[in-house]
């Protein structure tokens, strides 16, 4: 092999203790995380020569690689909201093949929950008010509602339905009760998500995603280390990422998500269609982000999410996803992990299977973030 044609695989995945952890500190959980996806992969920590991390100050890879006792060569801190992870696992991929680096680290760590909780924080998290966002914030305009917005538009232009969103959050639940690493289990139902308090119109509270604490860590690698690896590689197979905008304004049309552009990119780089793809993993801070993006991935046509997701036909955010298991800012690192354990065939009650009965062969990853601002996709093989 020479450098710039290297296979790059998922080697290790781990989630830290996730949910309610008033005594945890975000690099506690990095650290966990990171330890655990180590001995997942059974891959020495010395082999480790690239680390990518967003999410605690502006030295972000820094900090963190010297909470973990490393000194990488090769870094990344970008960082575009939810799908910062796949974006980041783009880059570690393309990396790795050119060979610039040879076991690069993902890690991620946050106490969004026990911030709120201990006034660190406050639960409305402010993007700021400088450059073009300072035309926007005077009115209030705020990260839940941007959501609500273009959902409505969506039910406006194609006639998709509140029932169709809240069964978005019902089916997330529905996975969430196999998943013991999930914050809430209880089975819910379209009703009880209709007659929820309003959050902002036409989101009621169990539209929008939990707030947990938690952080998840996965380990890429080149081929020749995969070889050395205690787990079944799987594969990236293609990666997309793509920007859209950043005020309501500039954004062309609200019923089209980035992914259009970033799932259009990872299949055509993968050279698989998405009717080939056997579960999805998509980001969840609201169950229009779930609809959407399966249209915009291809799974259905534009207008058709709705009657998609009532027809289960596909496997999607299958841990419970930001609706139910775990939802500590940044949640993409969560969607590779999931993807990943599925694929392996490690995840018991929920675990699910290809059309032939066999254990699934691909997954997407999609990550939005921002109010669809930014999107990055993975498509994975093993």
């Amino acid at each position: 092999m020479t450098a710039g044609n290297r296979n790059v695989a998922v080697v290790g995945v781990a989630l830290s203790d996730c949910g309610r952890l008033d005594d945890a500190t975000p690099y506690t959980l990095h650290a966990q995380a990171a330890r655990r996806a180590l001995a997942d992969a059974g891959l020495d920590r010395a082999r480790i020569d690239g680390l990518a991390s967003a999410g605690t100050g502006v030295l972000a890879p820094v900090e963190i690689a010297e909470y973990l006792g490393l000194r990488p060569t090769w870094v990344d801190s970008t960082s575009v909201g939810g799908s910062t992870w796949e974006v980041m696992a783009a880059h570690a991929a393309d990396a790795i093949a050119a060979g610039h680096a040879n076991a690069v680290l993902l890690v991620y760590g946050s106490t969004a929950r026990a911030d709120i909780r201990a006034g660190r924080r406050t639960g409305d998290l402010s993007f700021g008010a400088r450059g073009p966002l300072q035309y926007e914030v005077p009115y209030g305009h705020t990260l839940i509602a941007k959501y609500a917005m273009a959902a409505r538009r969506h039910m406006i232009e194609h006639g998709t339905t509140i029932e169709e969103l809240a069964e978005v959050a019902v089916q997330a639940r529905e996975y969430a009760a196999l998943n013991p690493e999930a914050m809430f289990r209880d089975p819910i139902t379209v009703d009880d998500v209709l007659s929820g308090p309003m959050i902002a119109d036409p989101f009621t509270r169990l539209h929008c995603c939990i707030r947990s604490d938690g952080g998840a860590a996965v380990l890429l690698a080149a081929e020749e280390y995969a070889r050395d690896c205690r787990t079944e590689p799987v594969w990236i197979l293609g990666t997309g990422e793509y920007v859209s905008h950043s005020t309501m304004s500039e954004w062309e049309d609200f019923t089209v998500s980035p992914a259009a552009v970033s799932g259009r990119l990872a299949f055509g780089r993968a050279g698989v269609r998405p009717a080939e793809i056997d579960l999805a993993q998509i980001y969840d801070a609201f169950t229009y982000m779930t609809l959407v993006t399966l249209e915009d991935l291809g799974f259905c046509k534009k207008g058709e999410g709705g009657a998609f997701v009532r027809s289960r036909e596909l496997p999607v955010n299958t841990d419970g996803g930001g609706l139910s298991a775990q939802h500590p800012g940044m949640r993409g690192l969560f969607l590779i992990v999931e993807a990943v354990r599925q694929l392996r065939g490690e995840c018991g009650a929920r675990q699910v299977r290809a059309r032939d009965g066999d254990l699934p062969r691909l997954a997407v990853a999609s990550g939005t973030g921002g109010w669809f601002c930014s999107s990055g996709t993975v498509v994975l093989g093993r």
